[in-house]
């Protein structure tokens, strides 16, 4: 590996430049707020990703949401007061006495216990716009009573062995990124902040190709480990995970694990529980451990029954997962555009089917999402490719943009890319070759920094993914969307971000003129309602939570199968300890 390999492996995570910006206004610019939050405060907690990193919309996708909801450059000219910026203040007393808050002290020491207001705050909410409403407006509910901050697996052991005795509730802070309020700690108790001090590497074995980490450990630290064993392992090959959610920078290992989250590239590399290989999990029964052979016929795989669990049934401390050699040489991008989304489904269901080989990113966006996105990734300003896409008959609103690249071995990546551009020319995609993926690309983990700027001015950013076949994929994009727009004056996005040769994911992004929580609170059910009416699976890869359980036993899972949930969680956590209040539809 070359000295400027060596320099990009170590830089590449950088979120610089510290205000990501686009082009200059040329007209009114907002006066955003790209101020780091003070030490101490509700927006320091609430802000998504690093404090000192802010960004805001391009002139044009700020001129397109203005004219969709009515705006003027008036509704631009103050911010609305709620901004985060007081200091984190209120009245919870601890319900956890000396005693006990002795015990555990002892067992993790003294610098790793807190028990003042803004740390037990700081792990007790995600990243979900209820989350965010709440931080702004000073609703300080469900927080712990102590915050532990363990660094062996010894130690959770005895934690969890502690609290079970004492009936203490148990819950875990990873990256903190939930959208579905998994992480809130609606019983008090303890919270364990795996960030701090429990993020380490444990093992790498070149020959079966696994690493095996703690859980608290992070995206980009991981990746780093393994992009830079040539140098500090004298391996053969650099390595990655493969695993690049959205929020890759600020999740962790433990929260992928629990979540059955997806990472971007998983139409190649799989979803977490394709890349898992072996799970210990501290539970009030005792450790837990899976094997970590790759295929078997020895009874049903427990390892698969912990995955997705969300804590409940015991505290995941360190976890096994395969590697792959890292490629990026071979990263041949691609982008088409089809006249229609029902263009681009048969295409992606015919890419899926045809046993050519996957695509690693795949996203196909409908109409509403490609005009949004042709706004926030410069199409807009590409004259020539407007020009000809007009004059090929392809409508804004109704045209649909594919766009993704390929991962593994050149001969594999280019057999695939040919393949591709075949099947997108056979159902009428035009090529726009590599150039809007390349600008993809530069907003891939950094988008939802924008839902900071933009909500200081009323505007409300939220997603919601959900999975289905194919043969029902156009009626729950009817259905859910239908339900979205019954609301006035709001942005439906949806695409296809996760695809499999029976099926994939939608994801849904909404975007409205909205500040009030009851409103939220409404339309947000209502729109899980619709998730749920129209048969699809859901959650693809965020999880299920407090917030998405209620709908969870009428849910493809079903009465059944929810009541081997229980069962489970009654063996596993006897005194319903774990992640209790409502996880999972659970207690």
């Amino acid at each position: 590996m070359s000295k400027k390999d060596k320099d990009f492996r170590l830089t590449w995570q950088a979120e610089a430049p510290k205000h990501k910006t686009h082009k200059p206004y040329k007209g009114f610019k907002p006066e955003f707020d790209v101020k780091d939050p003070e030490a101490g405060t509700y927006r320091s907690i609430f802000k998504w990703g690093a404090q000192d990193f802010h960004k805001i919309p391009k002139e044009g996708l700020l001129k397109l949401i203005k004219e969709r909801f009515g705006m003027t450059d008036e509704d631009f000219k103050k911010r609305l007061p709620n901004d985060g910026h007081e200091k984190v203040e209120y009245d919870i007393p601890l319900k956890l006495t000396a005693k006990q808050l002795s015990a555990l002290e002892a067992i993790v020491g003294k610098d790793n216990i807190k028990t003042d207001d803004y740390t037990r705050l700081s792990v007790a909410y995600g990243k979900t716009m209820f989350d965010l409403l709440r931080l702004r407006n000073k609703i300080v509910e469900n927080v712990p009573d102590a915050v532990l901050y363990p660094a062996e697996t010894e130690q959770i052991e005895k934690i969890v062995e502690f609290c079970n005795k004492e009936r203490i509730p148990v819950y875990v802070y990873g990256g903190g990124s939930s959208v579905t309020r998994g992480v809130e700690c609606v019983k008090g108790g303890i919270s364990l902040d795996l960030r701090k001090n429990f993020n380490k590497v444990v093992k790498f074995n070149k020959v079966n190709q696994t690493v095996t980490v703690q859980a608290g450990m992070m995206g980009p630290a991981l990746e780093e480990y393994l992009n830079m064993l040539p140098l500090t392992d004298g391996t053969k090959y650099a390595y990655t995970c493969g695993h690049f959610p959205q929020s890759y920078k600020w999740s962790s290992v433990g929260g992928w694990v629990v979540t059955r989250g997806a990472g971007q590239n998983s139409t190649y590399f799989g979803k977490i529980e394709n890349i898992v290989m072996h799970q210990k999990y501290a539970t009030p029964i005792g450790v837990i451990e899976t094997d970590s052979i790759p295929a078997k016929a020895t009874g049903p795989d427990i390892g698969q029954i912990m995955m997705g669990a969300e804590g409940t049934f015991g505290v995941l401390t360190e976890v096994t997962l395969r590697v792959f050699r890292l490629m990026e040489d071979n990263q041949f991008r691609f982008g088409f555009m089809f006249r229609t989304w029902q263009d681009a489904q048969a295409f992606g269901r015919e890419v899926m089917q045809c046993q050519a080989g996957f695509p690693s990113v795949f996203r196909l966006s409908d109409g509403e999402e490609t005009e949004m996105m042709m706004y926030n990734y410069n199409l807009d300003e590409m004259k020539p490719v407007m020009a000809l896409l007009k004059m090929k008959g392809y409508e804004l609103g109704k045209m649909s943009l594919c766009l993704g690249f390929t991962d593994g071995e050149k001969g594999f990546c280019k057999n695939v890319l040919k393949n591709v551009k075949k099947l997108a020319k056979q159902y009428g995609g035009m090529s726009l070759t590599g150039v809007v993926t390349k600008e993809w690309e530069k907003g891939r983990f950094t988008d939802p920094y924008l839902r900071d700027t933009v909500q200081d001015f009323g505007i409300m950013i939220e997603t919601l993914e959900c999975a289905m076949n194919w043969d029902n994929m156009n009626h729950v994009w009817e259905y859910v969307r239908n339900y979205c727009k019954s609301r006035p004056n709001t942005i439906v996005c949806t695409h296809i971000s996760h695809a499999y040769p029976q099926g994939a994911n939608l994801y849904f992004i909404f975007i409205a003129k909205m500040t009030e929580m009851e409103e939220f609170k409404a339309y947000h059910s209502g729109l899980l309602q619709a998730i749920h009416d129209s048969g699809a699976a859901m959650s693809h890869h965020h999880g299920i939570g407090k917030m998405f359980a209620p709908w969870l036993r009428t849910s493809v899972l079903g009465e059944s199968q929810h009541d081997i949930i229980k069962a489970l969680r009654k063996h596993f956590d006897p005194n319903c300890i774990m992640n209790p209040g409502g996880t999972l539809g659970l207690d």
